[in-house]
């Protein structure tokens, strides 16, 4: 597919704005301002909104952009490995990813109650690690049966950014501490007859 010049160049200044917008969150302006973002993104404050025609767009390219790199961030684990393995590896990767996310976490709980977009980023965020943790925890769940739906919801709850922050941010535990406490509660949730 070829791609004329002036789609070329809305698309740079597109993923230009997101990628600041991004930045900004990353380094704790939690809500920066139109102007901001157009200057960190290096164009001007009418090609940002040109390119977005308000808030709604830029959350749903932001969550787009944040889902690509969590994506580059995650390796695909083994679900034949054993499986403290699985668990180990599981916590270990989704610790990086989430300190990763917590800045842009952090931010959209500020505005979520107010844009449907973040809600709906929210929601394909649980349905993207559900999917990973049905994928790598197979076999466990085939055995819960009846529970497995229930497991599954519990797996999510414990494993994604809500309880991160309550482990990071409320109890202020380190990153290797918040870790561990996440792969005890996983271990838990899988250990025969927790169901």
């Amino acid at each position: 597919m070829t791609v004329d010049g002036r789609t070329a160049r809305a698309m740079r200044t597109r993923r230009a704005v997101v990628d600041a917008f991004l930045a900004l969150l990353g380094e704790g302006d939690l809500r920066p301002s139109g102007e901001r973002i157009a200057e960190r993104a290096g164009v001007s404050l009418r090609a940002l909104w040109a390119n977005f025609t308000d808030l709604e767009t830029l959350y749903a390219a932001a969550g787009q952009r944040q889902l690509e790199r969590q994506w580059e961030m995650a390796r695909r684990i083994d679900p034949a490995l054993p499986l403290d393995r699985r668990v180990e590896a599981l916590c270990r990767q989704r610790a990086q990813i989430l300190e990763f996310l917590a800045p842009v976490a952090r931010a959209a709980q500020l505005r979520e109650p107010f844009s449907p977009q973040l809600r709906a980023n929210r929601f394909r965020q649980y349905e993207v690690a559900k999917g990973e943790l049905a994928e790598l925890f197979a076999t466990e769940l085939s055995a819960a049966g009846p529970d497995a739906a229930e497991l599954l919801h519990a797996l999510a709850a414990v494993t994604t950014w809500p309880a991160w922050s309550a482990l990071r941010d409320d109890l202020q535990l380190s990153v290797a501490a918040a870790r561990q406490v996440m792969a005890r509660t996983v271990r838990a949730l899988l250990s025969p007859g927790a169901t």
